[in-house]
C-alpha cells in the first residue's frame, strides 16, 4: 500500500469508530475504560495491517469488528485465569492436618472480610500482604507516602481483624 493510501486508511477508520464504539461497548458495557482500550487496540492493529486488508475486496468494518471480538475474548481469557495461590495442593488434605474444607472456608471468610473494608483498605491490604509488594513500591505505585502506606495498613488490619470478629 502506497504512502498516499493511508491517509484515506485513517479516513475510513475515523468513520468506523463510532460503530465500533457502540459494538464494544455491546460486548463488555460494565468498563467504559475497557471498552476504549479495546477500540484502540482494534484501530492500531488496522492501521499496522493496512498492507493485509485488503479493503477492495470486503468492507473494513467487517475485519474491525471481528478483531475487536478477539480481543474481548482474550481479554476475558486473561481474566478467568485461576488466581494466584490456588495450586494443586489445596485440593487435597494438608499435610499440616488442615482439610481442604477448613482452608476454603477460611479464604471464604477474609474474603468477605476484604470486601467489607473501604477501599483505600482493601487496596493497601492487596498489595502489601496478598501481593507482598514491599512498602516504597506500594507508595510509588500509589503515589502515596511510605508513611501514609503503613498508617493505612495498620489501620486496615485493625479494621479487618473486627470485622473478622463481629463475622465469629
Amino acid at each position: 500500500m502506497s504512502t498516499v493510501d493511508r491517509p484515506c486508511l485513517g479516513h475510513e477508520l475515523i468513520q468506523q469508530r463510532p460503530a465500533l464504539h457502540r459494538y464494544v461497548t455491546s460486548l463488555v458495557a460494565a468498563d467504559p475504560h475497557h471498552v476504549e482500550d479495546i477500540v484502540q487496540e482494534t484501530l492500531l492493529r488496522a492501521w499496522q495491517d493496512a498492507d493485509r486488508l485488503g479493503r477492495d475486496a470486503r468492507p473494513i468494518r467487517m475485519w474491525l469488528f471481528r478483531t475487536a471480538r478477539n480481543l474481548v475474548i482474550d481479554a476475558w481469557r486473561k481474566r478467568r485465569a485461576v488466581p494466584a495461590g490456588l495450586t494443586a495442593e489445596f485440593f487435597a488434605d494438608r499435610p499440616d492436618g488442615i482439610t481442604m474444607d477448613e482452608t476454603v472456608c477460611d479464604r471464604v471468610v477474609l474474603t468477605d472480610g476484604l470486601r467489607r473494608l473501604p477501599p483505600a483498605q482493601r487496596e493497601i491490604l492487596v498489595h502489601v500482604h496478598l501481593l507482598g509488594r514491599a512498602g516504597e513500591d506500594v507508595a510509588g505505585g500509589l503515589g502515596i507516602p511510605a508513611g501514609t502506606v503503613k498508617s493505612r495498613t495498620h489501620n486496615a488490619i485493625r479494621a479487618l481483624r473486627s470485622v473478622l470478629e463481629q463475622a465469629a
